[in-house]
Protein backbone atom coordinates (compact mmCIF):
# COMPACT_ATOMS: atom_id res chain seq x y z
CA UNK A 1 0.00 0.00 0.00
CA UNK A 2 2.85 2.38 0.89
CA UNK A 3 4.40 1.71 -2.51
CA UNK A 4 1.09 2.51 -4.16
CA UNK A 5 0.76 5.85 -2.32
CA UNK A 6 4.35 6.70 -3.13
CA UNK A 7 3.62 6.03 -6.80
CA UNK A 8 0.54 8.28 -6.72
CA UNK A 9 2.44 11.07 -4.98
CA UNK A 10 5.30 10.79 -7.50
CA UNK A 11 2.85 10.86 -10.39
CA UNK A 12 1.10 13.92 -8.94
CA UNK A 13 4.41 15.77 -8.44
CA UNK A 14 5.46 14.94 -11.99
CA UNK A 15 2.15 16.25 -13.31
CA UNK A 16 2.43 19.46 -11.29
CA UNK A 17 6.00 20.05 -12.47
CA UNK A 18 4.92 19.43 -16.04
CA UNK A 19 2.05 21.92 -15.74
CA UNK A 20 4.38 24.47 -14.15
CA UNK A 21 6.92 24.07 -16.92
CA UNK A 22 4.20 24.42 -19.54
CA UNK A 23 2.91 27.57 -17.85
CA UNK A 24 6.38 29.10 -17.60
CA UNK A 25 7.04 28.21 -21.21
CA UNK A 26 3.86 29.94 -22.35
CA UNK A 27 4.75 33.07 -20.34
CA UNK A 28 8.37 33.13 -21.53
CA UNK A 29 9.09 35.57 -24.32
CA UNK A 30 12.31 35.16 -26.22
CA UNK A 31 14.44 38.30 -26.19
CA UNK A 32 14.70 39.87 -29.63
CA UNK A 33 15.41 43.35 -30.94
CA UNK A 34 11.64 43.91 -31.01
CA UNK A 35 11.04 42.79 -27.42
CA UNK A 36 13.94 44.93 -26.22
CA UNK A 37 12.44 47.87 -28.10
CA UNK A 38 9.09 47.22 -26.44
CA UNK A 39 10.71 46.98 -23.01
CA UNK A 40 12.38 50.34 -23.49
CA UNK A 41 9.15 51.94 -24.69
CA UNK A 42 7.36 50.84 -21.52
CA UNK A 43 9.41 53.15 -19.31
CA UNK A 44 7.36 56.29 -18.67
CA UNK A 45 9.83 59.04 -19.50
CA UNK A 46 7.20 61.69 -20.25
CA UNK A 47 7.42 65.16 -18.82
CA UNK A 48 6.82 66.70 -16.35
CA UNK A 49 8.19 63.77 -14.30
CA UNK A 50 10.28 61.53 -16.58
CA UNK A 51 11.67 58.33 -15.09
CA UNK A 52 15.36 58.35 -16.02
CA UNK A 53 16.72 55.80 -13.55
CA UNK A 54 14.95 52.69 -14.88
CA UNK A 55 15.67 53.21 -18.60
CA UNK A 56 19.32 54.02 -17.91
CA UNK A 57 19.62 50.80 -15.91
CA UNK A 58 17.99 48.89 -18.77
CA UNK A 59 20.26 50.40 -21.44
CA UNK A 60 23.31 49.86 -19.26
CA UNK A 61 22.51 46.17 -18.90
CA UNK A 62 22.21 45.78 -22.68
CA UNK A 63 25.46 47.64 -23.30
CA UNK A 64 27.37 45.64 -20.69
CA UNK A 65 26.04 42.37 -22.12
CA UNK A 66 27.75 43.46 -25.37
CA UNK A 67 31.02 44.14 -23.51
CA UNK A 68 30.69 47.88 -24.09
CA UNK A 69 32.04 50.43 -21.64
CA UNK A 70 29.41 52.46 -19.75
CA UNK A 71 29.62 55.67 -17.74
CA UNK A 72 26.85 57.56 -15.97
CA UNK A 73 27.20 61.31 -15.48
CA UNK A 74 25.13 63.62 -13.31
CA UNK A 75 25.92 67.17 -14.36
CA UNK A 76 22.88 68.35 -12.41
CA UNK A 77 21.12 66.42 -9.61
CA UNK A 78 18.65 63.78 -10.78
CA UNK A 79 19.43 64.37 -14.46
CA UNK A 80 21.48 61.30 -15.27
CA UNK A 81 23.20 60.82 -18.61
CA UNK A 82 24.49 57.49 -19.93
CA UNK A 83 27.53 57.23 -22.19
CA UNK A 84 28.24 53.93 -23.95
CA UNK A 85 31.61 53.38 -25.65
CA UNK A 86 32.90 50.83 -28.12
CA UNK A 87 36.66 51.50 -28.18
CA UNK A 88 38.30 51.61 -31.59
CA UNK A 89 41.54 49.95 -32.57
CA UNK A 90 43.01 53.41 -33.26
CA UNK A 91 41.68 55.63 -30.45
CA UNK A 92 43.88 58.54 -31.57
CA UNK A 93 41.47 59.14 -34.45
CA UNK A 94 38.52 61.48 -33.82
CA UNK A 95 35.60 59.45 -32.52
CA UNK A 96 32.00 59.11 -33.73
CA UNK A 97 29.08 60.05 -31.46
CA UNK A 98 25.49 58.81 -31.77
CA UNK A 99 23.03 60.73 -29.62
CA UNK A 100 19.54 59.93 -28.38
CA UNK A 101 17.37 61.54 -25.73
CA UNK A 102 15.72 59.64 -22.90
CA UNK A 103 12.69 61.84 -22.34
CA UNK A 104 9.34 62.09 -24.09
CA UNK A 105 6.61 64.68 -24.40
CA UNK A 106 3.44 64.33 -22.30
CA UNK A 107 0.48 62.20 -23.38
CA UNK A 108 -3.28 62.32 -23.15
CA UNK A 109 -3.99 58.62 -22.50
CA UNK A 110 -7.71 58.88 -23.23
CA UNK A 111 -6.88 59.97 -26.79
CA UNK A 112 -4.89 56.80 -27.53
CA UNK A 113 -6.28 53.53 -28.88
CA UNK A 114 -3.68 51.64 -26.79
CA UNK A 115 -2.13 52.72 -23.46
CA UNK A 116 0.78 54.99 -24.47
CA UNK A 117 3.40 53.12 -22.42
CA UNK A 118 2.21 49.58 -23.11
CA UNK A 119 4.12 49.17 -26.40
CA UNK A 120 1.32 47.08 -27.84
CA UNK A 121 2.23 45.28 -31.05
CA UNK A 122 -0.81 44.88 -33.28
CA UNK A 123 -1.26 41.93 -35.69
CA UNK A 124 -0.19 44.14 -38.61
CA UNK A 125 3.16 44.83 -36.94
CA UNK A 126 2.59 48.34 -35.59
CA UNK A 127 4.14 49.08 -32.18
CA UNK A 128 2.20 51.82 -30.37
CA UNK A 129 3.93 53.89 -27.68
CA UNK A 130 4.97 57.40 -26.82
CA UNK A 131 8.54 57.71 -28.05
CA UNK A 132 8.25 55.00 -30.72
CA UNK A 133 9.41 57.54 -33.32
CA UNK A 134 10.76 60.30 -31.05
CA UNK A 135 13.24 58.91 -30.43
CA UNK A 136 13.44 55.61 -28.56
CA UNK A 137 13.72 53.72 -31.83
CA UNK A 138 17.24 54.94 -32.56
CA UNK A 139 18.29 54.39 -28.93
CA UNK A 140 17.80 50.65 -29.36
CA UNK A 141 18.80 50.52 -33.02
CA UNK A 142 22.27 51.82 -32.19
CA UNK A 143 22.84 48.97 -29.74
CA UNK A 144 21.28 46.30 -31.94
CA UNK A 145 23.47 47.37 -34.86
CA UNK A 146 26.54 47.04 -32.65
CA UNK A 147 25.31 43.61 -31.50
CA UNK A 148 25.15 42.48 -35.12
CA UNK A 149 28.54 43.96 -36.01
CA UNK A 150 30.16 42.24 -33.04
CA UNK A 151 28.53 39.00 -34.18
CA UNK A 152 30.36 39.47 -37.48
CA UNK A 153 33.65 40.08 -35.62
CA UNK A 154 33.78 43.67 -36.86
CA UNK A 155 36.32 45.89 -35.09
CA UNK A 156 36.00 49.67 -35.49
CA UNK A 157 39.06 51.78 -36.17
CA UNK A 158 37.50 54.81 -34.50
CA UNK A 159 35.87 54.71 -31.10
CA UNK A 160 32.09 54.74 -31.17
CA UNK A 161 30.15 56.58 -28.44
CA UNK A 162 26.42 56.55 -27.76
CA UNK A 163 24.99 59.22 -25.48
CA UNK A 164 21.59 58.95 -23.84
CA UNK A 165 20.72 62.41 -22.57
CA UNK A 166 17.89 63.88 -20.45
CA UNK A 167 15.59 66.82 -21.03
CA UNK A 168 15.82 67.26 -24.80
CA UNK A 169 12.08 67.82 -24.99
CA UNK A 170 12.33 70.86 -22.70
CA UNK A 171 15.32 72.45 -24.41
CA UNK A 172 18.30 70.35 -23.34
CA UNK A 173 19.77 73.03 -21.04
CA UNK A 174 20.22 70.48 -18.24
CA UNK A 175 21.11 67.64 -20.59
CA UNK A 176 23.05 67.87 -23.84
CA UNK A 177 24.13 71.46 -23.24
CA UNK A 178 25.94 70.57 -20.01
CA UNK A 179 27.39 67.38 -21.50
CA UNK A 180 28.73 69.06 -24.63
CA UNK A 181 30.25 71.83 -22.52
CA UNK A 182 32.03 69.43 -20.17
CA UNK A 183 35.60 68.15 -19.95
CA UNK A 184 34.19 64.64 -20.25
CA UNK A 185 32.88 65.51 -23.70
CA UNK A 186 36.11 67.19 -24.78
CA UNK A 187 38.01 64.06 -23.79
CA UNK A 188 35.95 62.04 -26.28
CA UNK A 189 37.59 63.88 -29.20
CA UNK A 190 34.40 63.71 -31.26
CA UNK A 191 34.95 64.29 -34.96
CA UNK A 192 31.43 63.65 -36.24
CA UNK A 193 28.02 63.16 -34.63
CA UNK A 194 24.58 61.88 -35.49
CA UNK A 195 21.32 62.71 -33.74
CA UNK A 196 17.62 62.15 -34.35
CA UNK A 197 15.73 63.06 -37.49
CA UNK A 198 12.16 62.47 -38.61
CA UNK A 199 10.16 59.86 -40.47
CA UNK A 200 9.70 59.98 -44.23
CA UNK A 201 6.30 59.35 -45.79
CA UNK A 202 7.91 57.91 -48.92
CA UNK A 203 10.79 55.53 -49.66
CA UNK A 204 13.56 58.14 -49.30
CA UNK A 205 15.41 58.63 -46.01
CA UNK A 206 15.33 62.19 -44.71
CA UNK A 207 18.52 63.77 -43.38
CA UNK A 208 18.91 67.13 -41.64
CA UNK A 209 21.96 69.39 -41.69
CA UNK A 210 20.62 72.08 -39.35
CA UNK A 211 17.78 72.93 -36.98
CA UNK A 212 15.69 76.02 -36.57
CA UNK A 213 16.43 77.83 -33.32
CA UNK A 214 13.60 78.61 -30.90
CA UNK A 215 12.94 81.99 -29.29
CA UNK A 216 10.15 82.93 -26.94
CA UNK A 217 9.03 86.53 -27.26
CA UNK A 218 6.78 88.43 -24.84
CA UNK A 219 5.60 91.89 -25.87
CA UNK A 220 4.12 94.17 -23.20
CA UNK A 221 2.21 97.39 -23.68
CA UNK A 222 1.17 100.06 -21.21
CA UNK A 223 -1.19 102.99 -21.56
CA UNK A 224 -3.63 105.27 -19.81
CA UNK A 225 -6.66 103.45 -18.44
CA UNK A 226 -10.03 104.85 -19.35
CA UNK A 227 -13.75 104.38 -19.69
CA UNK A 228 -14.84 101.82 -22.23
CA UNK A 229 -16.65 104.52 -24.21
CA UNK A 230 -13.58 106.75 -24.73
CA UNK A 231 -11.71 106.90 -28.03
CA UNK A 232 -8.14 108.09 -27.55
CA UNK A 233 -4.61 107.30 -28.70
CA UNK A 234 -1.97 105.30 -26.87
CA UNK A 235 -4.08 102.84 -24.88
CA UNK A 236 -2.39 99.60 -23.83
CA UNK A 237 -4.70 97.37 -25.84
CA UNK A 238 -4.48 99.65 -28.86
CA UNK A 239 -0.68 99.57 -28.76
CA UNK A 240 -0.60 95.81 -28.34
CA UNK A 241 -3.06 95.21 -31.17
CA UNK A 242 -0.95 97.35 -33.50
CA UNK A 243 2.05 95.18 -32.66
CA UNK A 244 0.05 91.98 -33.16
CA UNK A 245 -1.02 93.23 -36.59
CA UNK A 246 2.60 93.98 -37.57
CA UNK A 247 3.79 90.60 -36.33
CA UNK A 248 0.95 88.87 -38.17
CA UNK A 249 1.87 90.60 -41.45
CA UNK A 250 5.42 89.31 -41.06
CA UNK A 251 4.07 85.82 -40.33
CA UNK A 252 1.90 85.95 -43.44
CA UNK A 253 4.84 87.06 -45.58
CA UNK A 254 6.85 84.04 -44.46
CA UNK A 255 3.90 81.69 -44.85
CA UNK A 256 3.23 83.00 -48.37
CA UNK A 257 6.71 81.87 -49.40
CA UNK A 258 5.87 78.36 -48.20
CA UNK A 259 2.43 78.29 -49.83
CA UNK A 260 3.93 79.45 -53.14
CA UNK A 261 6.30 76.48 -53.10
CA UNK A 262 9.43 78.64 -53.04
CA UNK A 263 10.54 77.20 -49.69
CA UNK A 264 9.52 74.53 -47.23
CA UNK A 265 8.35 75.32 -43.72
CA UNK A 266 11.77 74.84 -42.12
CA UNK A 267 13.40 77.34 -44.49
CA UNK A 268 11.43 80.35 -43.26
CA UNK A 269 11.02 82.04 -39.88
CA UNK A 270 7.89 80.82 -38.12
CA UNK A 271 6.09 83.14 -35.71
CA UNK A 272 3.04 81.87 -33.84
CA UNK A 273 1.03 83.68 -31.15
CA UNK A 274 0.57 81.49 -28.09
CA UNK A 275 -1.26 83.75 -25.61
CA UNK A 276 -2.87 87.13 -25.02
CA UNK A 277 -3.29 88.61 -21.54
CA UNK A 278 -5.16 91.80 -20.67
CA UNK A 279 -8.29 93.10 -19.01
CA UNK A 280 -9.54 93.71 -15.47
CA UNK A 281 -10.97 90.51 -13.93
CA UNK A 282 -14.45 90.54 -12.43
CA UNK A 283 -16.56 87.86 -10.72
CA UNK A 284 -18.36 87.22 -14.01
CA UNK A 285 -15.33 87.43 -16.30
CA UNK A 286 -13.85 90.85 -17.13
CA UNK A 287 -14.82 94.47 -16.54
CA UNK A 288 -16.20 95.46 -19.92
CA UNK A 289 -16.52 99.22 -19.47
CA UNK A 290 -12.89 99.85 -18.56
CA UNK A 291 -9.84 99.96 -20.84
CA UNK A 292 -6.86 98.26 -19.10
CA UNK A 293 -3.54 99.96 -18.47
CA UNK A 294 -1.46 96.85 -19.29
CA UNK A 295 -1.58 94.14 -21.97
CA UNK A 296 0.81 91.51 -23.25
CA UNK A 297 1.16 88.81 -25.90
CA UNK A 298 3.45 85.80 -26.21
CA UNK A 299 4.93 84.36 -29.40
CA UNK A 300 6.93 81.24 -30.21
CA UNK A 301 9.50 81.95 -32.92
CA UNK A 302 11.75 79.58 -34.87
CA UNK A 303 14.71 81.17 -36.64
CA UNK A 304 16.40 79.49 -39.58
CA UNK A 305 20.12 78.80 -39.13
CA UNK A 306 20.97 81.49 -41.68
CA UNK A 307 18.88 84.22 -40.02
CA UNK A 308 21.01 87.00 -38.60
CA UNK A 309 19.84 87.07 -34.97
CA UNK A 310 21.04 90.64 -34.39
CA UNK A 311 19.06 91.98 -37.35
CA UNK A 312 16.00 90.05 -36.25
CA UNK A 313 16.21 91.44 -32.72
CA UNK A 314 16.52 94.93 -34.23
CA UNK A 315 13.26 94.31 -36.11
CA UNK A 316 11.56 93.40 -32.84
CA UNK A 317 12.86 96.52 -31.10
CA UNK A 318 12.06 98.97 -33.89
CA UNK A 319 8.92 97.54 -35.52
CA UNK A 320 7.21 95.01 -33.26
CA UNK A 321 7.65 96.60 -29.82
CA UNK A 322 8.92 100.19 -30.22
CA UNK A 323 9.48 102.11 -27.02
CA UNK A 324 7.81 105.17 -28.55
CA UNK A 325 4.50 103.30 -28.28
CA UNK A 326 5.11 102.46 -24.60
CA UNK A 327 6.16 98.93 -25.56
CA UNK A 328 8.69 96.66 -23.88
CA UNK A 329 9.68 93.11 -24.80
CA UNK A 330 11.52 90.10 -23.47
CA UNK A 331 13.34 87.53 -25.60
CA UNK A 332 14.23 84.10 -24.22
CA UNK A 333 16.79 82.24 -26.32
CA UNK A 334 16.38 78.48 -25.97
CA UNK A 335 19.85 77.40 -26.98
CA UNK A 336 22.61 78.72 -29.26
CA UNK A 337 21.88 80.80 -32.37
CA UNK A 338 25.45 80.66 -33.77
CA UNK A 339 28.49 78.46 -33.29
CA UNK A 340 31.41 79.58 -31.16
CA UNK A 341 33.00 81.24 -34.18
CA UNK A 342 29.84 83.21 -34.98
CA UNK A 343 28.83 81.03 -37.95
CA UNK A 344 25.41 79.51 -38.74
CA UNK A 345 24.69 76.23 -36.98
CA UNK A 346 24.76 74.04 -40.10
CA UNK A 347 26.75 71.06 -41.33
CA UNK A 348 28.02 71.00 -44.91
CA UNK A 349 26.25 68.43 -47.11
CA UNK A 350 28.50 68.56 -50.14
CA UNK A 351 31.89 67.27 -51.26
CA UNK A 352 33.65 69.64 -48.88
CA UNK A 353 32.55 67.43 -45.98
CA UNK A 354 34.18 63.98 -46.15
CA UNK A 355 31.88 62.69 -43.38
CA UNK A 356 28.90 63.48 -45.59
CA UNK A 357 30.40 61.45 -48.42
CA UNK A 358 30.96 58.45 -46.15
CA UNK A 359 27.42 58.71 -44.78
CA UNK A 360 25.92 58.83 -48.29
CA UNK A 361 27.92 55.76 -49.34
CA UNK A 362 26.67 53.89 -46.26
CA UNK A 363 23.04 54.63 -47.12
CA UNK A 364 23.59 53.40 -50.66
CA UNK A 365 25.28 50.23 -49.37
CA UNK A 366 22.24 49.61 -47.19
CA UNK A 367 20.01 49.76 -50.26
CA UNK A 368 18.52 53.11 -49.31
CA UNK A 369 17.92 56.41 -51.06
CA UNK A 370 18.40 59.88 -49.59
CA UNK A 371 16.02 62.77 -50.05
CA UNK A 372 17.37 66.29 -50.50
CA UNK A 373 19.01 67.33 -47.20
CA UNK A 374 16.82 69.58 -45.09
CA UNK A 375 16.78 72.00 -42.19
CA UNK A 376 14.71 70.51 -39.39
CA UNK A 377 11.61 72.59 -38.68
CA UNK A 378 11.90 71.89 -34.96
CA UNK A 379 14.97 71.59 -32.73
CA UNK A 380 17.28 68.81 -31.51
CA UNK A 381 20.34 68.47 -29.30
CA UNK A 382 22.52 68.44 -32.42
CA UNK A 383 22.67 72.25 -32.24
CA UNK A 384 24.83 72.05 -29.10
CA UNK A 385 27.26 69.80 -30.95
CA UNK A 386 27.31 72.06 -34.01
CA UNK A 387 27.96 74.99 -31.68
CA UNK A 388 31.45 73.54 -31.13
CA UNK A 389 32.06 73.36 -34.88
CA UNK A 390 31.59 69.57 -34.93
CA UNK A 391 29.67 68.37 -38.01
CA UNK A 392 26.40 66.65 -37.07
CA UNK A 393 23.52 65.17 -39.04
CA UNK A 394 19.99 64.45 -37.92
CA UNK A 395 18.77 61.05 -39.10
CA UNK A 396 16.17 58.50 -38.09
CA UNK A 397 15.86 55.57 -40.54
CA UNK A 398 12.08 55.51 -41.02
CA UNK A 399 10.66 55.37 -44.54
CA UNK A 400 7.04 54.98 -45.70
CA UNK A 401 5.98 56.04 -42.21
CA UNK A 402 3.52 58.75 -41.13
CA UNK A 403 5.15 61.52 -39.08
CA UNK A 404 3.67 61.05 -35.60
CA UNK A 405 6.14 62.62 -33.19
CA UNK A 406 4.27 64.44 -30.38
CA UNK A 407 0.93 63.18 -31.74
CA UNK A 408 -1.65 60.77 -30.33
CA UNK A 409 -1.21 57.08 -31.24
CA UNK A 410 2.47 57.37 -32.12
CA UNK A 411 3.67 54.09 -33.62
CA UNK A 412 6.45 52.49 -35.63
CA UNK A 413 6.12 49.43 -37.80
CA UNK A 414 8.20 46.43 -36.80
CA UNK A 415 9.64 46.04 -40.31
CA UNK A 416 10.75 49.70 -40.37
CA UNK A 417 12.44 49.32 -36.99
CA UNK A 418 14.33 46.20 -38.09
CA UNK A 419 15.40 47.80 -41.37
CA UNK A 420 16.76 50.72 -39.35
CA UNK A 421 19.09 48.38 -37.48
CA UNK A 422 20.50 47.18 -40.78
CA UNK A 423 20.97 50.76 -41.94
CA UNK A 424 22.87 51.67 -38.77
CA UNK A 425 25.12 48.63 -39.24
CA UNK A 426 26.27 50.15 -42.51
CA UNK A 427 26.56 53.66 -41.06
CA UNK A 428 28.53 52.61 -37.97
CA UNK A 429 30.88 50.34 -39.89
CA UNK A 430 31.51 52.94 -42.61
CA UNK A 431 32.06 55.93 -40.31
CA UNK A 432 34.24 54.01 -37.88
CA UNK A 433 36.33 52.35 -40.59
CA UNK A 434 37.48 55.40 -42.54
CA UNK A 435 40.92 56.48 -41.38
CA UNK A 436 41.67 59.30 -43.78
CA UNK A 437 39.20 61.78 -42.23
CA UNK A 438 40.84 63.68 -39.39
CA UNK A 439 38.57 66.71 -39.05
CA UNK A 440 36.44 69.06 -41.12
Amino acid sequence: MATYYFFLISLLLTLLLSLSATSNSSNYQEETPITRFQQYLRFNTAHPNPNYTAPISFLTSIAQSLALKTQIFEFIPHKHLLLVTWPGSNPSLPSILFNSHLDSVPVEPNKWIHPPFSAVRTPDGKIFARGAQDDKCIAIQYLEAIRNLKGKNFIPNRSIHISYVPDEEIGGANGAALFVGSKEFRDLNVGFAMDEGQASVNDEFRVFYGDRSPLNLVIRATGKPGHGSNMYDDGAMENLMKSVEIVNRFRESQFDVVKSGKAINSEVISVNPVYLKAGIPSPTGFVMNMQPSEAEAGFNIRLTPTTDPDLFKKKIAEEWAPAVRNMTYQITELGPLRDNAGRPLVTAVDDSNPWWLVFKQAITAAGGKLAKPEILASTTDARYIRQLGIPALGFSPMTNTPILLHEHNEFLEESVFLKGIEVYEHIISALSSCEEVQSV
